[in-house]
């Protein structure tokens, strides 16, 4: 049998515990039997958290024999990690264990060295911080998880979710994963390559550009250009330009992009308007523009966005 080590460090993120081992424990074949043995390994067997303590029935040997090793993520991912945690993430790297992280579990694997050379993600809170510490590897926050095969890692919260589902997919194919995802309540696959849906509130109206954003929000659908944007901001092109950048990471336009894929998003899902539709309804001049774009931004097509809330 397949055995899975949920690996828990003191100050975890509960969710990320809870996501494994529901995933996995109720995975079933067609006949009833359990495909996984799932072990939870603590740091210690008595695993801090600021709310509460988690007893693990295994400690740090329990991941010893595994054939996958799940890190969860933890609260605090500039805490030091032990080096007794470090040795096992190395050995398991060794003997070909499968090994991923949810959340910032990503700061423990880039710890060990695991990630070295590899592209990774993790919370959204925490790209810049991971780049910035650990500069051999290539961090990208636009995507729900990474699977370098045998290093995968994933966002943060319900990202955990996308990768544990896709891995029970790898492992036993899609008919098990879709029946996970039902019993899970969620869409049955949410593609890897789509952005995380980050409700930022530098981007969606904060500070001193709020009004600006505000109105520019109520008028998507309306041609918009950059010196119509710095009339409304009594100010010239270059200024407000140079106060989008400090604000949001990016200049006006760009940032008017990302708001319309973000209210295609939301017509998508909620809406029975067509892709020319709602194009239209987002500013888009043509579908074939919008469908480019919203690609490029929510990292899959249109059509293919609203098929998996239609499956959920």
């Amino acid at each position: 049998m397949h055995k899975i080590a949920v690996l828990v460090l003191h100050d975890f993120v509960p969710s990320d515990v809870a996501t494994p081992c529901d995933v996995f424990a109720r995975a079933r074949s067609s006949d009833g039997v359990p495909l996984y043995q799932v072990r939870v390994c603590g740091e210690a067997r008595r695993v801090r958290h600021r709310l509460f303590g988690l007893t693990a029935p295994y400690g740090l040997e329990g991941a010893r024999d595994a054939d996958t090793l799940i890190v969860a993520g933890i609260e605090n991912p500039g805490a030091a990690v032990s080096p007794r945690v470090i040795a096992v993430l190395r050995a398991a790297a060794r003997h070909g264990c499968r090994i991923a992280s949810i959340c910032t579990g990503a700061f423990v694997l880039a710890e060990a060295g695991l990630l070295d050379g590899l592209t990774a993600t993790t919370h959204w809170r925490g790209t810049d911080e991971l780049a910035r510490r650990y500069p051999a590897v290539t961090v990208d926050p636009n995507v729900l998880f990474v699977d370098n095969g045998q290093i995968l890692t994933s966002a943060g919260a319900s990202a955990g979710l996308d990768l544990c589902l896709y891995m029970l997919r790898q492992d036993h194919g899609a008919a098990l994963a879709t029946l996970a995802a039902k019993l899970a309540v969620v869409p049955l696959v949410r593609e890897g390559g789509q952005a995380q849906y980050i409700a930022n509130d530098a981007l969606i109206g904060a500070g001193v550009l709020s009004p600006l954003m505000d109105w520019a929000q109520r008028h998507l659908a309306e041609p918009i250009t950059l010196d119509q944007l710095a009339r409304r901001a009594l100010t010239s092109p270059r200024t407000l330009t140079r106060r989008f950048v400090e604000q949001t990471g990016m200049p006006p336009l760009q940032w008017l992009g990302v708001m319309r894929v973000r209210r295609a998003q939301q017509l998508l899902e909620t809406t029975a308007l067509s892709v020319e539709e709602v194009a239209t309804e987002v500013g888009f001049g043509s579908a074939s523009a919008f469908r480019e774009k919203f690609r490029r931004i929510a990292g899959l097509s249109p059509r293919r966005y609203r098929a998996a809330f239609d499956k959920g």
